[in-house]
């Protein structure tokens, strides 16, 4: 195992401290919930889950984890997920896997927000990792041509096999930003959450409550405080 996947794997396993068992626990999608999924399976943690994704869905029945729709809930517990990128404040960008829409719904609905990360995603400006933003595909290369003009850098994501548009769990496409610095990114998302054909964007601003960050010293950084274990 590699260095970030080791860093990946014990920040995962660092976040069983915040799930009890009968709890309501939203599961994120990306390599690093897959080892928190992985470490659930083998606790004595049982826990209900509300998934972010298909690829999610699948590897929770291959782990006898149980789900339900979001829909059958009345409150979501924790949500444990991944991110691209963290910047100082907690705020991040989502989406690298094509779930940020309903990953957002899933942490918008729950009482408690957890990060995992290694350390090469921690930063202290957004914007390394370019920003998706989910559209619907009609009329997303007049999205495109917008986002250019507005300095935004636009890419249509496609995939590697056909380079065929990346097609979402919702029927979406997935342009992405390519700004390297975002210096106002609640600006931006007011910008982005105004334009006809957005679904959503991968900005996720003051719903982190906590992150955990693998590394040689594992950190967890809270909304209270910062301590180092």
């Amino acid at each position: 195992m590699n260095m970030k996947n080791a860093q990946k794997k014990q920040a995962a396993e660092a976040t069983l401290k915040y799930i009890d068992s009968d709890m309501i626990v939203g599961l994120g999608t990306g390599s690093t919930v897959a080892y928190f999924l992985e470490a659930l399976a083998q606790s004595d943690r049982r826990v209900i889950g509300v998934t972010t994704s298909k690829i999610t869905s699948q590897r929770c029945a291959e782990l006898n984890i149980p789900i339900v729709d979001i829909d059958e809930v009345d409150h979501i517990d924790v949500t444990v997920d991944g991110a691209d990128e963290v910047d100082t404040y907690l705020n991040g960008i989502k989406g690298g896997g094509a779930a940020l829409l309903m990953e957002k719904i899933v942490a918008k609905n729950s009482r408690e927000n957890i990060w995992i990360v290694d350390s090469s995603k921690v930063h202290d400006t957004l914007g390394s990792f370019p920003l998706p933003v989910e559209v619907i595909p009609y009329g997303s290369g007049q999205l495109i041509r917008q986002f250019a003009d507005k300095g935004l850098f636009p890419k249509l994501r496609r995939q590697a096999d056909n380079n065929q548009p990346v097609v979402t769990d919702a029927g979406h496409y997935i342009i992405d930003c390519h700004m390297q610095t975002i210096n106002n990114p609640y600006a931006l998302a007011e910008y982005l959450e105004s334009q006809v054909g957005v679904v959503e964007h991968g900005l996720f601003l003051a719903i982190c409550d906590r992150v955990i960050i693998g590394g040689e010293t594992l950190q967890i950084q809270s909304r209270q405080q910062n301590q180092m274990i």
